[in-house]
């Protein structure tokens, strides 16, 4: 098996292993007790927390350990927010934050705050211009991640930064998927990071708050970690979780050359080789091991399960892997196609052989997957009048829609439209992704009665 999913959680990096291990025989007292073993415990605490430190570029007493990325996200939202009430209650967060932020995010608003969601362009870029429209008197918090986990796309973080330190407000960055390649640049006010995104192991996060942020701590706390993060602190995976961010820093320059030119021919070869390929993303300002394309008339989840019978995990962002089957927020944000979407996150290490053996079995994962779907069953197309067909789409999941879309369009002439009517979600937008692939018309979206009518022009 080749392990392609890194950006949901790395491997676990053979120094994290070592340390590990070692430090369960060191590491398994209480680091707040004055005896020997106590103390032991403590030395390998604060030698975690000062490797960690120096690893982000901040002080030692700015940084405290969590339980995971997801906790350290929620409370340096809430701690933040909490303490910086008086100055207001708005939020500021981009379209494609982790739903950790966004998470947090809602229940800020469920309890009267207020929220901007900021977008992004179709590589899933924020602007540090629209950040700066989007402050006001009111703000108490901004939130921007260093990067996208799903397409890669790096957010201009310094910018932004510079624009919220000019108005008064700290900005949060959530740095899980680039820390391990390096230092977070600009003047920020609070950070988190997740171990088990750079090779450490599970379990264990970090919240940087910088000195002078009004921090309020949220929820029952005690003594440990500043009164930031309650309860017994997990030595043995700290230690292993500071060490493996130290080793992954250490290879991060070398790694980074290499990831990128297995990435770029990734980028550059799939369209290629499958037609009918959307890559998403920035192709400039992104990740080194990230790459994720879209295919049109695909089941993402079929197509994962493909690609894992032939020895590949990957992940996707599609509406066909989701319970809701609504599409990925990010995906839906930029604006770009969601079905049979694949993410490839190449971990330390990826072997350039392992990448040539995907490309070598894609093109026949999509085939086979678009061949099952080639004849959908019980969709009715009606002429309505002489340049107008209706495609009924109605209680049809993706891709159908798109596939009957595409089957009929050569149907009217150029001019003429077809109104595709569906119910599903991923259609609004997954149809006007496959009218600017295609070089069509979206004209727009019409309600109807069990759903909504999507009406395209053919141009061409």
């Amino acid at each position: 098996m080749a392990y392609f999913d890194s950006a949901s959680s790395a491997p676990l990096h053979p120094v994290a292993r070592q340390a590990l291990l070692a430090s369960l025989d060191e590491g398994w007292a209480d680091p707040a007790r004055l005896y020997r073993e106590g103390r032991r415990a403590r030395l390998l605490l604060d030698a975690a927390r000062e490797a960690a430190a120096e690893a982000v570029g901040c002080r030692v007493d700015e940084l405290v350990f969590t339980s995971s990325g997801t906790r350290a996200v929620h409370s340096g939202v809430a701690g933040v927010l909490a303490g910086r009430r008086r100055t207001g209650r708005h939020l500021i967060v981009s379209a494609v934050e982790h739903s950790s932020v966004l998470h947090a995010a809602e229940v800020h608003e469920s309890v009267g705050g207020t929220v901007t969601q900021v977008a992004v362009d179709r590589a899933g870029a924020v602007t540090a211009s629209a950040y700066a429209e989007a402050l006001r008197p009111d703000t108490a918090l901004a939130c921007l991640q260093s990067a996208n986990h799903e397409v890669g796309t790096e957010q201009p973080v310094a910018e932004v930064a510079a624009a919220c330190r000019e108005a008064g407000v700290p900005l949060l960055v959530d740095a899980a998927q680039s820390l391990g390649w390096g230092r977070v640049n600009g003047d920020w006010s609070v950070l988190t990071g997740s171990a088990h995104k750079w090779g450490g192991p599970s379990g264990v996060g970090l919240l940087v708050v910088r000195k002078g942020v009004r921090f309020a701590a949220q929820g029952p706390t005690d003594e440990r970690e500043s009164g930031r993060a309650a309860g017994f602190e997990n030595i043995p995976a700290i230690v292993a979780a500071a060490a493996s961010l130290r080793a992954v820093r250490a290879e991060a320059d070398e790694e980074a050359v290499r990831l990128r030119e297995l990435t770029e021919r990734i980028r550059a070869r799939v369209p290629s080789l499958v037609p009918d390929v959307e890559v998403v993303g920035d192709p400039e300002r992104r990740l080194p091991g990230v790459v994720t394309f879209s295919c049109l008339y695909v089941d993402g989840e079929t197509l994962l399960h493909e690609l894992d019978r032939e020895g590949f995990s990957v992940s996707s962002g599609s509406s066909c892997t989701s319970s809701t089957l609504t599409p990925s927020h990010v995906l839906r944000a930029m604006g770009v196609l969601s079905e049979g979407n694949v993410r490839v996150s190449l971990p330390t290490g990826a072997a350039a052989e392992d990448v040539e053996r995907f490309l070598s079995v894609l093109p026949g994962a999509v085939a086979a997957v678009r061949e099952k779907l080639g004849a959908p069953a019980a969709t009715t197309v009606a002429a309505v009048r002489e340049d107008t067909l209706v495609v009924d789409a109605l209680g049809k999941r993706c891709p159908i829609p798109v596939i009957e879309l595409a089957k009929v369009i050569g149907d009217v002439p150029v001019g003429g439209t077809v109104r595709v009517l569906s119910d599903d979600e991923a259609a609004r937008l997954d149809i006007p992704a496959w009218c600017e692939m295609r070089g069509q018309e979206y004209v727009g979206e019409e309600p109807v009665e069990r759903g909504s009518a999507y009406v395209v022009r053919r141009v061409s």
